[in-house]
């Protein structure tokens, strides 16, 4: 791995390290010459499991191969956690379907990916050519763009041997620059206004090319990074982004088209991630089957919102989760063993019952919930999920971050997966892993530390309904130690996660700027735009004073308020925060306070983005000299 050293600390930028390589195929290799996972070796003995499922499993881990991996640590924690799960479900009179796992056919896995990727037209010419797909395949980067072609040939292999009557455009042509000017490349017309295809065209995107190698992370030993917890014990180094001038962009800050543009780019670079490395993701599909329409536990997020929501208009996540989560807070999170030391199984069973029918009445009586019973109904409202909260689509990818290897690495790609998520599960997620967070907060009172709740929260969180019916022993226990890592690196960095990486911002307004010189190139836009601007030319002159036009002023609007608008002369200094103070200095009509508003960026090459408070206001303007600047209320 190259290092730049300086005095502020080290700034990984290249993908691999010549130190560090994958672990074999087999496993990791231990010190004896066996392979084995990290859970199933240390130096001197190998460990062997009891065959009973609910026997007391007792492991060590070994440092072998993995980095930073929770090394000289038991897993009991983990195993005595699976155990009270094992011996809670195993009481349940009442059983659901549970989620049943099926793992694409041939070709299968690539059509799915391509359609997810906005990409459905480079294998199925029945399927409409969206407006972005062009913009999109002359942004990417060769490492991203070889990803795709890599699926591309695969569907249309798959297709000749299903001898499908498919005009299936040849891989060849689509990422071939054309020989000529304004020649047409593949079935997508994936090629530049300038003629050039996606192959010619990243050669121009030469900033992008590395990806998140350009997106440096900052290495700095024994400080801070992220808002994550530092154990001394639980030695994992701490990363940071460099602050843009531009300011961060983080997840919920963008409109949902733009949002849905991310989504499209980070598969395509995770895959891409996984491909650099050999790692094959087998990606697996559910079954739809019919679960609960109502109530609280075993029903979907989609379907808990949607009740939520019809009480609470704008809830993100679950109401039953956040009261659980102020009930346990209540109590203080002193409590030696939270999270870890189980309820009473009776009682939290008749809990359960009694939620259901009186959560939503508000009769519940939350004083007779104790705080240990109140921590088990979480983790079950968790594990009862009828899909897990990583979803089933993701989880093999989850479970496969370790296999990269630099934690660098490993962090890009857990960035890249919650991103993925859907806005529910992120969502959800996100409390829990704040949650978990303070609980850490308070390990010296409470024994809780970063690897404490990892472990025991693991199990919770990947085991989901019927997941250990689907893998055989030896699985589940190579798997330990995986799960407890990434759910430890989930919490640790978890505010570097929730960020949109710089260099994915950048190919979204490429994108952008794609689409607008298409749309600029149909007359009939042409002219609708050109009235447009004239109508906005003349109300901006009946609004604007002498002088808010003149070069260095931008006018800020704020429709919601009796302020509309103001003229804000540009420094190098100026940034979103000094406009917000300044307005709620001015704002006269309806007082307001400082943290209920926030500045947004809008139009231009971007739809709309809420702004870092540290952006700086002319590095924006130049980045963006067409966008509107408008002051609103925060969107809680």
């Amino acid at each position: 791995m190259s290092r730049q050293q300086d005095e502020d600390g080290v700034v990984l930028t290249a993908y691999f390290s010549n130190s560090e390589a994958l672990p074999p195929a087999g496993g990791t290799r231990c010190a004896d010459g066996a392979t084995g996972s990290p859970a199933s070796c240390k130096t001197g003995h190998r460990i062997v499991r009891s065959p009973a499922r609910n026997a007391r499993r007792k492991a060590a881990l070994d440092r072998c191969a993995s980095q930073d991996s929770l090394d000289e640590l038991s897993l009991d924690d983990y195993w005595k956690e699976v155990e009270n799960i094992h011996q809670s479900s195993g009481s349940d009179a009442e059983q659901q379907d549970e989620v049943q796992l099926k793992v694409p056919d041939e070709g299968e896995q690539e059509e799915a990916w391509l359609a997810e990727a906005g990409l459905a037209t480079l294998f199925d010419e029945s399927v409409a050519v969206p407006e972005d797909t062009m913009s999109l395949l002359s942004t990417l980067t060769r490492t991203q763009a070889a990803a795709v072609q890599r699926r591309v040939e695969t569907v249309k292999q798959t297709l000749r041997k299903k001898n499908k009557q498919h005009q299936v455009p040849d891989v060849r042509d689509i990422f071939k620059p054309p020989s000529s000017q304004g020649e047409k490349v593949g079935q997508a017309g994936s090629v530049c206004e300038n003629g050039e295809g996606i192959a010619a065209r990243s050669e121009t995107h030469v900033d992008l090319e590395a990806s998140f190698s350009e997106q440096a992370l900052v290495y700095k030993e024994g400080t801070k990074g992220g808002g994550a917890p530092s154990d001394a014990d639980d030695k994992l180094p701490t990363f940071r982004i460099p602050r843009e001038k531009t300011g961060t962009t983080k997840v919920g800050d963008l409109g949902p088209a733009d949002m849905k543009k991310v989504q499209r780019l980070a598969l395509i670079e995770m895959t891409a991630l996984f491909d650099t490395a050999s790692i094959d993701l087998k990606a697996h599909k559910a079954v739809k089957l019919k679960f609960k329409e109502s109530g609280l536990f075993g029903v979907p997020l989609s379907t808990l919102l949607e009740q939520d929501q019809k009480r609470v208009p704008g809830t993100k996540v679950p109401l039953i989760l956040q009261r659980l989560i102020s009930r346990i807070e209540e109590e203080g999170l002193d409590t030696e063993g939270l999270l870890r030391i189980p309820g009473v199984a009776t009682r939290v069973k008749a809990m359960c019952l009694e939620l259901e029918v009186k959560f939503y009445e508000g009769t519940f009586a939350w004083e007779t919930l104790k705080q240990h019973d109140a921590a088990s109904v979480l983790k079950l409202f968790i594990r009862e999920l009828p899909h897990p909260l990583l979803t089933v689509e993701h989880l093999s990818a989850f479970t496969s971050v370790l296999k990269l290897p630099t934690r660098k690495q490993q962090l890009q790609a857990l960035n890249l997966l919650v991103l993925l998520l859907p806005q529910a599960s992120r969502d959800t997620l996100k409390v829990l892993l704040e949650f978990f967070e303070r609980v850490i907060d308070h390990k010296e009172q409470n024994k809780m530390t970063l690897n404490n709740v990892a472990m025991v929260m693991a199990p919770n969180i990947f085991m989901f309904k019927g997941f250990r019916h689907k893998i055989s022993e030896q699985q589940e226990f190579n798997m330990a130690s995986e799960m407890a890592n990434i759910v430890r690196l989930l919490i640790r960095y978890q505010n570097l996660l929730w960020t949109i990486p710089k260099f994915i911002m950048d190919q979204v307004r490429k994108q952008n700027m794609e689409n607008q010189k298409k749309m600029s190139r149909d007359r009939a836009m042409r002219k609708i735009l050109k009235k447009m601007a004239y109508d906005r030319e003349k109300s901006d002159k009946q609004e604007k004073n002498p002088g808010d036009g003149a070069q260095g002023f931008i006018r800020v609007q704020a429709p919601q308020f009796s302020k509309i608008s103001m003229a804000v002369q540009l420094t190098n200094d100026l940034q979103a925060s000094d406009i917000l103070a300044r307005f709620v200095n001015q704002e006269s009509g309806h007082p307001v306070k400082r943290e209920d508003i926030s500045l947004y960026e809008v139009g231009g090459n971007i739809s709309e983005r809420c702004l870092d408070e540290e952006a700086y206001m002319k590095d924006l303007m130049e980045l963006n000299p067409s966008a509107d600047w408008v002051i609103r209320p925060v969107q809680r």
